[in-house]
């Protein structure tokens, strides 16, 4: 390749405006160089792999090296570190000193800095990467210079993405390069390089036994929501593509809302404690099927296909699946669509529709239809974050796969093998209802649903007057202890035959004297579900 270069001198380049470019995304770098050059005179400073590129393209180019007079040296660890450089990037034009300075040391003021960074994200990601490999693709200078530029944005324009060069291309086409501008690419500058020193961070927090002494963590914006839970509520929609309801695929609908992705959440953390699989690779899990209104479950069950888990879903409650959301751990097929084309729900979410499912549910236009990939659920990060005045709270999520070796049977009479798994299915789904949480369900099938009140003996009568006379012979589960033997005898009148809560109580006894008494059989699983 032919290689270009300028001569260097004092006035270096005869007042032309100068672009200094040093990219590692080389997306649309050539048609960018080439209109800075042909297009608005400027001459071009490189260095490294964006100067061989230029070079390439028979572009006239004046590498670093050359323009300060010093070599790369460490390997390439420093190129760009030279007040030449940063002289020329941090020089207010209006200042009289600067302008001394410049001249006194043969400096060229920089008009144009255009510089992404590292592939620092894209290296720790492959797999087996070493620890010497990726602190090699930490930029420094980089960073250096970004900041810089954005720091002097009022005479210096910084651009940091690809996606940005139409932009100031069409500025200075119609002339109109304006503060504003100037201020909002230095503002993507910034976060350009905050993010990159987030993502540090926390990997090399990762990587060692050193705790985080503050949250740093980078979510791009995805979209701005039409509004919050109310209409009077600003909302954005902040989420990395192809992690977690990022990575979502929106066959047809209306735009998600605010409060469609809280209950699509809740619809999916419910969901995914009977298996969430591609159904195209792997059947061996228990297809499974959740209706959710208002965060929480109203209907959850069970079923050999995803059409006979959605109906009895739906059959739990009727009345509350109006206007819910849905969420089918398994294949969408024609059968399963015909069940939902003739009732109000919001939204769908499942691995895949097949064709015929999507042909049926396309005529409710409104209705929002999301394939959401097993790929996409394990990028997403395992913690809870909630927003407090001031402040973040982050724990883990609440995923432990159930240990029943640690269950205790503690009443006289033992719960059968089939009502250990009724157990196991009401524990799974006790786990996702606001607490104080209790829920009624038998043969893999909720039956009733109490959430959120301000006593244990309130939610349990909610649950078990949904479930009616339904409740003779279910199972009741209880996110907390009971603090009394309430709960145990109003269970009793409707006829439940077994319970599993935490235990925990100094009232523990008291509750398993009503079991016994009643014939009630009950399993302390020593372990809470509180979800607030």
């Amino acid at each position: 390749m032919r290689r270009l270069s300028i001569e260097i001198n004092l006035k270096f380049f005869d007042m032309s405006p100068i672009a200094l470019l040093s990219v590692s995304n080389k997306t649309g770098l050539i048609p960018l160089a080439k209109s800075l050059i042909n297009d608005f005179g400027f001459k071009i400073i490189s260095s490294g792999g964006t100067a061989k590129l230029l070079e390439g393209e028979d572009l006239p180019v004046t590498r670093v090296a050359d323009y300060t007079s010093f070599p790369e040296i460490l390997g390439g660890r420093v190129k760009t570190l030279h007040p030449k450089i940063h002289g020329g990037i941090l020089a207010k034009r209006d200042e009289q000193s600067h302008e001394n300075d410049l001249n006194s040391q043969s400096i060229n003021p920089i008009d144009l800095v255009v510089v992404n960074l590292y592939p620092f994200k894209e290296t720790i990601t492959k797999d087996n990467v070493t620890w010497e490999e990726a602190i090699e693709n930490i930029d420094i200078g980089g960073p250096a210079m970004v900041r810089a530029a954005a720091k002097n944005h009022k005479d210096v324009i910084v651009l940091t993405n690809p996606n940005q060069y139409s932009t100031i291309i069409d500025a200075y086409k119609s002339k109109n390069v304006t503060q504003e501008l100037r201020q909002k690419f230095a503002h993507q500058a910034f976060e350009h390089t905050a993010i990159y020193d987030m993502t540090i961070s926390r990997w090399i927090s990762s990587k060692t036994s050193s705790k985080e002494s503050a949250w740093v963590q980078s979510i791009p914006l995805k979209q701005s929501l039409r509004y919050g839970e109310n209409p009077h509520q600003n909302a954005s929609w902040f989420g990395e593509p192809g992690i977690g309801w990022g990575g979502a695929n929106q066959l047809q609908g209306k735009e998600l809302s605010t409060n469609n992705l809280l209950d699509l959440e809740a619809a999916l953390s419910t969901l995914r404690e009977f298996g969430y699989e591609n159904p195209l690779n792997n059947n061996n899990y228990q297809k499974a099927a959740v209706v959710i209104k208002h965060t929480n479950p109203c209907g959850v069950a069970i079923g050999e296909t995803s059409h006979s888990a959605i109906k009895r879903a739906l059959d739990a409650d009727r009345v509350s699946s109006f206007g819910g959301i849905i969420a089918i751990n398994s294949l969408v097929d024609q059968e399963t669509a015909k069940e939902l084309e003739e009732i109000f729900i919001e939204c769908i979410v499942a691995p895949y529709f097949d064709e015929n499912a999507k042909e049926i549910l396309s005529k409710k236009k409104n209705l929002r239809l999301l394939e959401l990939t097993t790929d996409c659920i394990k990028a997403a990060e395992k913690n809870h974050i909630r927003s407090i005045l001031g402040g973040l709270l982050v724990q883990d999520t609440d995923e432990p796969e159930i240990d029943q070796k640690s269950w205790e049977i503690v009443t006289k009479l033992a719960p059968t093998d089939h009502e250990i798994n009724d157990m196991a299915f009401a524990w799974k789904i006790v786990k996702h209802i606001r607490s104080n949480a209790i829920a009624i369900a038998s043969n893999g099938q909720s039956l009733g649903i109490g959430a959120g009140q301000m006593n244990r003996i309130g939610s349990a009568k909610i649950a078990l007057e949904a479930a009616g006379s339904k409740s003779k012979g279910a199972v009741l589960a209880s996110d907390g202890f009971f603090p009394f033997d309430d709960t145990v005898k109003m269970a009793a009148e409707y006829g439940i035959n077994s319970i599993i809560q935490p235990g925990g109580s100094i009232r523990d006894k008291e509750s398993i004297n009503a079991c016994n008494e009643l014939g009630i059989k009950m399993i302390l699983t020593g372990k809470r579900h509180f979800l607030h």
